[in-house]
């Protein structure tokens, strides 16, 4: 196999990107994506927006989204977040994994990824390949194309500082609104369904804690 061929510098912005999201609050939201009722507090969830290789060791990046019950039909909605639809990581990896295999076969983007200290699976860089998401745009770096939402990450991560942290406002204008892109609301916001949403969240918090 062909040895890959990645700059230091490269991985550099990637893991700089992806790691300034660590801890960062998403807590906006104008109305309910349901009726347009108006919101108030909920909870904050805490997701899994990457898993990032320190040495040996896997290092969760984790966000922490507020949701909101609709004053009139009682429906939970989450707060604006740096998440497509429907996905279980953050979406500059989304994009990441988009732009590797538009150029390369499954194994090669996963053996990219690792390169690049990212933890994920070729079965899900395969998922995020066939499912309908927005135009990533890329820039090419180094030899290789790097989408836009890592690079402005990175960047806002240069110019905030050590021990500083980013708006949440300003992440999502970097990854380009991803939750902006959101399907009809799905019927587990109904409050009817939300045991069975909790119970898969809950779920997913215990995977997310033992990656």
């Amino acid at each position: 196999m062909k040895q890959l061929r990645i700059s230091p510098l490269f991985t550099d912005i990637v893991q700089s990107g992806l790691s300034a999201c660590e801890g960062i609050v998403f807590d906006d939201r104008d109305a309910c994506p349901l009726c347009g009722g108006k919101l108030s507090g909920y909870d904050t969830k805490k997701k899994q927006f990457a898993v990032l290789f320190e040495g040996d060791t896997k290092h969760p990046v984790h966000v922490f989204v507020k949701r909101f019950s609709c004053r009139q039909c009682h429906a939970i909605c989450f707060a604006d977040e740096p998440f497509y639809p429907d996905t279980r990581a953050g979406s500059p990896l989304v994009d990441l994994s988009i732009t590797l295999a538009a150029g390369l076969p499954f194994n090669r983007a996963t053996a990219f990824m690792e390169h690049l200290g990212i933890v994920i699976d070729r079965g899900t860089i395969r998922n995020y390949a066939r499912r309908s998401f927005p135009e990533v745009p890329t820039t090419n770096i180094f030899g290789n194309l790097l989408p836009l939402s890592i690079l402005s990450l990175s960047e806002l991560a240069a110019t905030t500082g050590d021990g500083g942290r980013i708006p949440g406002a300003e992440v999502l204008a970097a990854c380009g609104f991803p939750s902006a892109y959101r399907t009809a609301p799905d019927r587990l916001l109904l409050p009817e369904y939300r045991n069975e949403r909790k119970e898969k969240e809950n779920k997913e918090e215990r995977q997310a804690d033992h990656p």
